[in-house]
């Protein structure tokens, strides 16, 4: 007999005294572990908060060329794709672009953000080698106290591979269509106290459409040290990007011409872009009840591209560098474990934007921006978690941070153009410094029905203090601007649980309510100003169903409004469109996964999956006065080895061939489309060394 009822009611949750507490494991959930959260491995089925993790093995199936492939697993979660690796991001929330934008999610490796938290970039995702990762891990909403600046819609995780136990040593070649070849290659051993791991891809892909493709290297060095009273984790990330970018076309569903979809009318539009990250995690045993851990670490980036989306076609180059440290105490204090700290953080930025020819008098040749800003981010922290012999949990914690920006405009202060323009395009602020003061908080109650179930309540605010670029790349005469940082509230409560006589369904359901405020927006006369809001609320599911011995299911969906709640003027809008639905974001949209273990058949380790991937319809602009028409896609994964030393995969991607947008938007009086590809066949041969 199958068992999934949860005899309790929301009433009872809300019963608990201030501080009572979780003890006792649910001994169905404790297969779940996470690190995102707490910096540091623990139990997550209890943890009350939306979370989701996708494991090894997935990242090995599914390959992704582009994250968006493997993020499809996360319910809440749509990476859209531009063009190569050019990426938008939505986690519980729409697709944002624009001012206001950039910064929204917390992106990291191991914990440590890809790049400084005033100095995003939209497609940052490319710096992580999320090809390779040992696991990639969401926090859902606002974060936890130990994630301060843009942790507001989530946190995106991606956590390198841990060295294998014995050796593990792989190499890899692929190839697919339009001249894509990848290879990637993998050592990992451990030996005594020491292990380490080498993962290292390269990637050359010719492009679908015209003038298009990329060329990408990534590597992911870890050493890690197990020592009787102290651990040492380093690790080392670098990535290279050089890629000729193809514009979006303009045409209503002109994605669905045959003669143009593959075409770019940007074969002049490029990105080139390279990082490193380099951490060092000492964690030292204090005594029985206290761990110190201390984080130090460096990174450094740099990316030119043509902005191939405006008219005028000027170059930006960008770049920073960081040097920063997490300190962290972990204390047991009888029923409760505290985890405490204090982040430091240096950034040396600067940005140019420079124009080769003269496009008109109010957008001239030369310098547009040249600017440096020294930035210091200093915060303190400190999030609770119980451990009473209890069903009850409680998770909470607080983070204070500051935030100094030190601007230096390198070039003439004012507008850049002639005496002829009537409104000049660009305008570059006098030197200034500006300071940010901010707080979050969360607090959540998790309650264990039984060994199967459990529900929880949570209420979370995060921040977002303003990006460099909003406060001093501005524009038709704006002087400066007086931004403040962006607010999220957010309350939710879900539940999380597996049934069945021998647990094969397990299930995690979770529903929210947000309010955004402050939020930074460009008006109708190019300003950048704050003061907008907007709510946003949903229901978001994950599955997993073991079918029989054979046969599995996963699924994920997330079912939500995202709405404007002020009456603003958008840059693009015609008027008050307070109630309306914020463009680029789907009501619906989500995945399934059937699986098929084949290697009784076969007599060696082999499997089949067949993807399902939806997408509902949605607005492209605020004026919500045109559509996108949503789309579904199947994809199919073959693996499987082939003998004791080589293994073979086969890749599908749009099966049927659909003709479809990555994305879709409106302006300047025209649709606008990022094509998807049409159907792709990948073919990776793999060869295992060592002794078998």
């Amino acid at each position: 007999m199958s068992h999934c009822t949860v005899r309790a009611t929301v009433a009872g949750l809300l019963t608990l005294a201030p501080f009572s507490t979780l003890a006792g494991d649910l001994e169905a959930l404790t297969e779940q572990v996470i690190v995102t959260a707490n910096q540091t491995q623990e139990d997550a089925d209890s943890l009350p908060f939306a979370w989701s993790k996708v494991d090894t093995e997935a990242v090995a199936t599914v390959a992704p060329v582009h994250i968006s492939e493997i993020m499809q697993q996360v319910s809440g979660a749509w990476i859209s794709r531009g063009n190569g690796q050019e990426s938008l991001i939505a986690l519980r929330s729409p697709v944002l672009t624009g001012p206001g934008s950039c910064g929204t999610f917390y992106t990291a490796a191991d914990g440590i953000s890809l790049r400084a938290p005033g100095f995003c970039n939209v497609n940052q995702l490319f710096d992580a080698n999320f090809e390779q990762a040992g696991s990639i891990e969401a926090i859902k909403g606002p974060a936890t106290a130990l994630y301060g600046s843009n942790a507001m819609h989530g946190v995106i995780n991606i956590l390198s591979a841990p060295p294998a136990q014995s050796l593990d040593h792989h190499i890899a070649l692929e190839a697919g269509p339009d001249s894509y070849y990848r290879a990637k290659y993998r050592y990992s051993e451990s030996t005594g106290r020491h292990g380490v791991s080498i993962n290292l891809n390269g990637v050359s892909d010719g492009g679908y459409k015209d003038d298009s493709g990329f060329d990408q290297q990534k590597l992911t060095l870890r050493h890690d040290y197990d020592g009787q009273e102290l651990d040492i984790r380093t690790v080392l990330d670098v990535a290279n990007l050089n890629q000729e970018t193809a514009g979006f076309i303009k045409g209503y569903k002109f994605y669905k011409r045959s003669d143009l979809k593959d075409s770019n009318p940007n074969p002049e539009a490029y990105r080139d872009a390279w990082s490193w990250r380099l951490h060092s995690r000492f964690s030292l045993a204090l005594d029985k009840a206290n761990t110190l851990v201390i984080t130090p670490y460096m990174r450094k980036n740099e990316m030119e591209f043509l902005q191939h989306f405006l008219p005028w076609q000027p170059v930006e180059e960008n770049g920073h560098g960081s040097l920063g440290i997490q300190n962290t105490l972990y204390s047991d204090i009888g029923t409760v474990r505290w985890t405490s700290g204090i982040d430091l953080e240096y950034t040396d930025a600067t940005l140019e934007e420079i124009q080769a020819e003269d496009f008109s008098a109010n957008q001239p040749a030369g310098i547009h921006y040249d600017y440096q800003v020294d930035a210091t981010m200093a915060a303190v922290y400190s999030q609770l978690r119980s451990q009473w012999d209890s069903p009850w949990e409680l998770n909470a914690g607080v983070r204070l941070e500051h935030t100094n920006y030190d601007y230096d405009n390198r070039t003439a202060d004012g507008a850049p153009c002639g005496p002829d323009a009537d409104d000049c395009r660009f305008f570059r602020p006098s030197d200034s410094e500006d300071t940010f003061t901010d707080w979050s908080v969360n607090a959540g109650l998790s309650y264990a029905f039984n060994d199967s179930h459990m529900g929880y309540l949570r209420i979370a605010r995060g921040f977002r203090a303003p990006q460099a670029t909003e406060l001093y790349r501005l524009q038709a005469g704006q002087e400066f601007a007086d931004l403040d940082s962006e607010e999220i509230d957010n309350i939710e409560i879900g539940l999380r649980g597996t049934c069945g006589d021998d647990q094969t369904t397990r299930y995690d359901l979770s529903a929210y309510y947000m309010e955004k405020d402050e939020v930074i927006f460009q008006d109708a006369d190019r300003q950048n100003i704050s003061g907008a809001k907007t709510e946003h609320y949903g229901l978001e599911l994950g599955l997993e169903q073991q079918i029989s011995h054979d046969w599995s299911l996963s699924a994920n969906a997330s079912v939500a409004k995202h709405t404007y709640a002020s009456a603003v003027q958008l840059l693009g809008s015609s008027g008050d469109i307070k109630g309306n639905d914020i463009d680029t974001s789907p009501r619906v949209f989500g995945s399934a996964r059937l699986q098929w273990d084949v290697s009784e058949l076969t007599g060696r380790q082999s499997k089949a999956e067949l993807e399902w991937v939806y997408m509902d319809e949605y607005y492209l602009e605020p004026d919500n006065e045109h559509q996108y028409d949503g789309h579904s896609l199947l994809n199919l994964r073959i693996t499987g080895d082939l003998n004791r030393r080589w293994s073979g995969a086969l890749r599908v991607t749009n099966l049927l061939d659909i003709d479809y947008a990555e994305r879709a938007d409106y302006g300047f009086g025209d649709y606008r489309y990022f094509v998807g590809q049409p159907r792709g066949a990948y073919l990776e041969i793999g060869y295992r060394f060592g002794n078998l």
